[in-house]
């Protein structure tokens, strides 16, 4: 049976999509995750939200407890995950507010626990591969969803996830750029990996909010200018996993 797990993140923290929600406490081998699980259905569908960052938001991106998250996720008989998340662009064509369908991701994290494999049994290392990090039915099914919903999005995209919470330098903004990377945020990177390695298919929406600090006459980001662009513009993100979840299989 078909369970999807939901990850908001900054902006969608705390979305009201689900019919009959409950609240639950989640526990793990790794700790709490970093909310309380919210239980319920989009159309007949179980549906289970966590919000990254705390539902006040009062956890920073290096002290989320990733594999507490998505283990309470996996324990919770989540078969799928959707994560959401706020970008920078680095690309003039990825605009405010655009929709980027992820399809992989530059880890530039220094200071995460990104893999549950802290040792290996005798003669069995575990390297889990790598090179396709989103599923690619759940993309393909959030981009003709999109399609459906008349709502526009880039259908691929590079994320580069950096350590935060401070913002990037021009001088790293130029060069994530130089890499190859199309947007920027602190958190997809060790997601979707800790996702792989627990096998659970895994796609993020993510939306453009800003152009980080690369873009000539552009004022730097902030984070008040983050979050307005993103409640501008959450109802795409609500409409869309609204609509998809659904026809998830």
């Amino acid at each position: 049976m078909v369970k999807i797990g939901i990850i908001g993140g900054s902006g969608l923290d705390n979305p009201n999509i689900l019919k009959n929600a409950k609240d639950i406490d989640a526990d793990t081998k790794y700790g709490k995750p970093s909310s309380q699980l919210k239980v319920g259905k989009i159309g007949n569908v179980d549906v289970v939200i966590l919000a990254r960052h705390g539902r006040e938001h009062t956890i920073p991106p290096t002290n989320v407890n990733f594999r507490a998250n998505i283990l309470a996720l996996k324990e919770a008989g989540c078969t799928h995950i959707i994560a959401t998340t706020a970008v920078g662009s680095l690309r003039e064509e990825i605009n405010r507010g655009h929709l980027v369908i992820l399809d992989q991701f530059i880890d530039f994290t220094r200071h995460r626990f990104i893999t549950f494999h802290e040792t290996f049994e005798p003669h069995k290392p575990v390297h889990t591969p790598m090179a396709e990090p989103f599923n690619k039915d759940l993309r393909e099914l959030l981009i003709k969803t999109c399609k459906e919903q008349k709502i526009f999005c880039h259908e691929k995209g590079t994320v580069v996830t950096i350590e935060g919470p401070r913002f990037s330098t021009k001088a790293e903004s130029n060069m994530f750029r130089l890499l190859g990377a199309d947007v920027i945020n602190m958190s997809i990177a060790p997601e979707a990996a800790l996702a792989n390695e627990a096998g659970i298919p895994y796609a993020a929406v993510a939306m453009s909010t800003d152009f980080d600090c690369w873009r000539e006459g552009e004022e730097p980001v902030t984070w008040e200018a983050i979050l307005e662009i993103f409640k501008a513009n959450v109802s795409k993100v609500t409409d869309l996993l609204i609509n998809a979840i659904p026809k998830v299989k």
